[in-house]
């Protein structure tokens, strides 16, 4: 196994933090209203509201909320969101992908770009930092009552390029052309996942020490409390004592 499931431990310990709750309902509500002026509000013929749900029961959003988001998403008034992504690094090299759901770039650009100045990095142009990430379908599933064995088995058959386990959980990683495929094997499976999203996946990684790498990881939290940032994925090795240091 690759070593990737530390990027889904992150993000499970950060979905389960309340003051982080708020941010983590508005990312999903951005997501709802991109999707239902996309295709509609019917789930049922709307993959990408279909999955936006899913990722909304993941994080515990009550069934009103999304539903109260779905129809605001309909008003001809509501605000439209458009999907931008910025590349940058860090200090000491480390690459930074931030994409974005903003209903003003201006604003957002000027922001990023703030973070980037305030913390020694550098945004640079689009497409700079392909070379350093994959697009990778990841899915998250909790404790499953199915044999382990059997469960890996179908998942692989399904298209799954790797699969870790790490407290309980199963990270599946696929590529990005097989992502709704393994949505429709694991509703098959009546399995429903925490969270199931295309991620940036760095394909290497840079060492730091741990004073280096906390600088780094200031920055990409700085930018991700931006109300404007969906995801940031960077290629900052993960070493178990940085894991320590944040918790």
């Amino acid at each position: 196994m690759s070593g990737h499931s530390k990027w889904s431990t992150i993000k499970r310990k950060k979905a389960a933090l309340d003051a982080k709750r708020s941010k983590i309902f508005s990312s999903v509500i951005k997501e709802i209203s991109v999707a239902v002026k996309e295709s509609g509000p019917d789930p049922d013929a709307n993959p990408r509201l279909r999955l936006a749900i899913a990722n909304a029961k993941g994080v515990n959003m009550p069934k009103d909320n999304i539903q109260r988001a779905i129809t605001k998403a309909g008003d001809k008034n509501a605000a439209t969101f458009q999907e931008v992504t910025y590349e940058g690094y860090a200090p000491y090299g480390v690459g930074i992908y931030v994409e974005c759901l903003t209903d003003n770039i201006q604003r957002t650009v000027a922001a990023v770009r703030s973070y980037f100045n305030k913390y020694n990095g550098k945004l640079e142009k689009n497409g700079s930092l392909d070379f350093i990430f994959d697009r990778k379908g990841v899915f998250s599933v909790p404790p499953i009552e199915m044999d382990e064995d059997e469960f890996m088995m179908e998942v692989i058959d399904a298209g799954a390029e790797d699969v870790e386990k790490e407290d309980g959980y199963f990270s599946i990683y696929t590529a990005m052309e097989d992502f709704g495929p393994m949505q429709k094997k694991l509703e098959q499976m009546g399995i429903e996942a925490q969270s199931q999203e295309l991620q940036r996946i760095p394909k290497t990684t840079v060492k730091l020490d741990k004073e280096e790498a906390l600088k780094v990881l200031r920055l990409v939290d700085v930018i991700e409390e931006d109300d404007d940032v969906q995801n940031v994925f960077h290629n900052l090795e993960l070493t178990d004592e940085i894991m320590q240091e944040i918790g």
